[in-house]
């Protein structure tokens, strides 16, 4: 073990080296003194690894023996190593036709990343990994399957498909991994990760990872892991001491989109920018706004409504540098990792406060610094003070430049805003009684329809009755 100064504070330094030094300082442990092989050792060094992370160093030896474990850690700290060098030195060379590890991912992105780091770790060894997800024909990976597998790294979706047509057999798997868990529970998995928890075997190693811990997670580990070993390196939610956080106060879209271009005018030192997005409807416009300004050879789109080989080649693009601007929606923000990103705009605060975690996570990784920049609206505050409780910490406020315009919030969006906010009162509070709670009679509708005519300009349409919908039910 090296001797070194254990750090006393959080680091703020924009010194990449620095940080380096310091991070490998406070950890100190090579990857020579784990019980790996010559070939998995070898790997590790072809990679560019040296000393493991805090999560590696206390997930691996239980691992090794056998052990179930719940790990938590934030984004971009090698959750991914942690489990998958481990499970390649239980597995050691090709064996059968069938699957002895199965890995389950929340997304195809990350579902794909886990494979890269598969293939890169497995190098020196006859493994054979493959990965399945949707958005594309079952052929191709059924017919991978069907030529012999040791490891399944699959979206839970895709799996139990090809599982209930009969090409996946079951029996022989030894170790089941959820990976980026909480995410999992999100976007509503859990139907599907109990109809696998059926399938696969009793007898078996169970490896839970997630960046946050809720109800759910804990919910699911009783079911899922028996006498775990829980390893916890930082609290949850915490974001790296790596990422400098930024917070702006903006009140309208289009105000959102002047201070975009200002930062984006004056930030030099942005190499790599990730800009995250609620819906796909708002990346869809940030990325059309940007076009306009950067052209295609600058920035790429990355949402659902995308075609898979368009998302693919979009994220592919922005590993290899050819473009320097991905905008994305949430559905990305676990499946890319790059380590150069330098900063991440949060265009929209998002709704699933854990994400912002997950968000920022993107950048400050591999020991560089990073900058985590948010825009949030009068609607969005109610998620701050949510995400400050969650990550313990107050974002530093920072005034919007006074060069940029402030722009006046049209009516309908004043008036979505003021719909936002009555519903996060009545979330607190029930019994709140909020200027939307109640249907309009037919004067209240002509008022409101007078009051909307005098702020766009555009004539209040005529009503002689009540419509439908604000009847009251005799």
């Amino acid at each position: 073990m090296r001797n070194c100064v254990a750090l006393r504070a959080p680091l703020k330094t924009d010194n990449s080296e620095e940080i380096k030094k310091a991070y490998l300082c406070a950890m100190g442990v090579l990857f020579e003194e784990f019980k790996f092989n010559r070939q998995i050792l070898n790997a590790i060094a072809d990679a560019g690894y040296m000393e493991a992370t805090p999560i590696q160093q206390k997930a691996i030896p239980p691992i090794l023996n056998g052990q179930d474990v719940m790990g938590i850690a934030q984004t971009g700290t090698g959750k991914t190593a942690a489990y998958v060098l481990p499970i390649l030195m239980k597995l050691k060379y090709a064996q059968g036709e069938n699957a002895r590890a199965l890995i389950i991912s929340p997304t195809r992105e990350l579902a794909m990343q886990i494979e890269e780091n598969v293939k890169a770790f497995a190098a020196n060894t006859d493994l054979r990994v493959v990965v399945l997800y949707g958005g594309l024909g079952p052929k191709t990976q059924i017919e991978q399957i069907n030529k012999g597998v040791d490891i399944i790294v699959a979206t839970p979706g895709r799996f139990m498909d090809i599982y209930l047509a009969g090409h996946i057999v079951t029996k022989t798997l030894q170790v089941l991994v959820l990976d980026e868990a909480d995410k999992m529970m999100d976007m509503g998995f859990m139907p599907q990760i109990n109809r696998i928890l059926e399938v696969v075997p009793v007898k078996r190693q169970n490896l839970l990872f997630s960046a946050t811990m809720s109800d759910k997670i804990h919910e699911l580990s009783n079911n899922f892991l028996e006498f775990p070993t829980i390893i916890e390196v930082t609290p949850q939610a915490t974001p790296a001491q790596t990422v400098n956080q930024h917070l702006y106060f903006v009140p309208n879209v289009r105000t959102k989109i002047n201070l975009l271009k200002k930062l984006l005018d004056v930030e030099d030192d942005i190499k790599k920018l990730i800009i995250f997005c609620k819906t796909r409807i708002a990346a869809e416009d940030v990325y059309k706004f940007l076009l306009r300004k950067f052209g295609e050879k600058e920035v790429k789109v990355l949402h659902a409504n995308k075609g898979q080989n368009t998302r693919i080649n979009a994220i592919n693009a922005f590993k290899a540098d050819e473009v320097k601007i991905l905008v994305a929606t949430d559905v990305a923000s676990r499946g890319i990792d790059v380590s150069d990103v330098s900063h991440v705009i949060n265009f929209d605060v998002p709704v699933v406060i854990e994400d912002y975690v997950h968000r920022i996570g993107r950048t400050g990784r591999a020991y560089q610094s990073g900058e985590a920049i948010t825009f949030c609206g009068p609607a969005e505050e109610y998620y701050i003070r949510k995400i400050e409780k969650l990550i313990k910490q107050t974002i530093p406020v920072t005034d919007i430049p006074a060069d940029v315009f402030v722009e006046e919030t049209p009516y309908e969006e004043r008036q979505e805003q003021a719909k936002e906010v009555d519903m996060q009162k009545r979330k607190d509070d029930p019994e709140f009684k909020g200027a939307f709670h109640e249907k309009k009679t037919l004067n209240q509708r002509k008022k409101f329809d007078a009051a909307k005519a005098k702020t766009t300009g555009k004539p209040a349409a005529k009503r002689t009755k009540s419509p439908k919908s604000y009847r009251k039910k005799r």
